[in-house]
């Protein structure tokens, strides 16, 4: 008796771990993202021991409930507007319906399952994270893009171990893919001579050790390939904006203007990023891998704020007031009179509005049309 009682458990477990692993994929086309925190939705905010995190009031005082939720913003993030119109516009059956549509969510949100993953996708960005390893060490807990392609070979396996090899394969290879990185790698390495790598290289082959990077990681196969290799076919790569121009940047300076030798650095970085994936997309079959450019824009808005409706692009809205620099914003800063006049909301970091004209101007570039009719917490 007790022998058929053990079969027929064995039988039952069999048949759920096989159900399971057959089931069909009834699951969205979504979003995988990997950058830093200018995409960070918080995933930082879960690393305990991380001093990169925007876990404090007045982060996300423009976002839903208005605490704080691991925005490096006072709102939304390029990566927000931008996966919530490929959800309006592209990857539901609903073009214009903007009621309750999400975002992928943080990688370490203790609510993600595989049901969530169907529907949203996941974000790994994570606030200090570069292409280099030793980016940002100073933040002692961060998610390299090492790490966060690492995170999402598990992603995979954890799916593949609930619908199936097939199924799995499927979702991931009809999946849009965001990589946003590379600021880091020069404001939290290069120009920081705590940092090896601002001794052992100029400005010119600390570029080509970047880009190098992005070719010969994980055992002499480049990033991008790797992530084609693990199904991804739609990719996009956000390039770098005006780096000399944040208020950080500037408040270095004698005159308070931009940096002009380290915005020479992001363009030199956007020129062979460009050419990395002309040659991918050109190499590798079936595949539709895109530069997302927003440098000039981003300049001009800085330059002429006036005409984008902004009255402040050198200083940031959150600070200490003459207190400066200040790298967080606390509950103890200043916030400025009117948020959506400022394009910078701390010294690093982007507005909720100039976040949201960065992405429109991506997305025209890359043959979309605007934002314009997305929800704005």
């Amino acid at each position: 008796m007790e022998r058929r009682r053990t079969k027929l458990a064995v039988a039952v477990a069999l048949l759920l771990i096989f159900g399971l692993a057959s089931q069909k994929c009834s699951c969205d086309v979504v979003q995988f993202i990997f950058g830093d925190s200018l995409s960070d939705v918080g995933n930082n905010n879960y690393l305990t021991k991380s001093l990169a995190r925007a876990a404090l009031p007045w982060y996300g005082i423009d976002f839903g409930n208005g605490m704080p939720n691991g925005r490096f913003s006072n709102g939304r993030t390029v990566a927000d507007i931008i996966a919530r119109f490929f959800f309006l516009n592209l990857l539901t059956n609903v073009p214009g319906d903007n009621m309750g549509l999400p975002r992928p969510p943080a990688f370490l949100d203790p609510t993600l399952d595989e049901n969530v993953i169907f529907k949203n996708g996941v974000n790994y960005a994570s606030g200090g994270g570069g292409i280099l390893n030793e980016t940002s060490s100073l933040f002692i807990q961060r998610f390299s893009l090492y790490k966060q392609i690492e995170l999402f070979q598990g992603t995979q396996e954890f799916m593949r171990m609930k619908i199936g090899r097939e199924a799995a394969d499927k979702f991931f290879a009809e999946a849009f893919y965001v990589v946003a990185m590379g600021s880091n790698d020069f404001i939290n390495n290069y120009l920081l001579p705590v940092y090896a790598d601002s001794w052992n290289y100029n400005g010119d082959t600390f570029i080509t050790y970047l880009i190098t990077t992005l070719e010969g990681q994980l055992r002499d196969r480049n990033t991008f390939q790797l992530l084609y290799s693990l199904g991804a076919r739609k990719l996009t790569f956000f390039g770098l904006g005006p780096m000399g121009c944040i208020p950080l940047q500037r408040i270095l300076t004698s005159s308070g203007g931009c940096q002009q030798s380290t915005n020479k650095l992001a363009l030199d970085f956007n020129k062979q990023s460009t050419k990395l994936l002309s040659d991918l997309a050109s190499s590798l079959p079936n595949s539709t891998f895109k530069f997302g450019d927003a440098y000039d824009a981003f300049q001009d808005l800085i330059n002429r704020p006036y005409l984008y409706d902004f009255n402040n692009s050198h200083g940031p809205c959150c600070s200490l007031g003459k207190i400066r620099p200040t790298l967080t914003c606390t509950p103890i800063s200043t916030l400025c009179e009117d948020r959506s006049k400022f394009v910078f909301w701390d010294e690093y970091h982007p507005t909720d509005k100039a976040n949201e004209l960065i992405a429109n101007v991506i997305l025209k570039k890359l043959g979309y049309n605007s934002t314009n009719g997305t929800d704005n917490p």
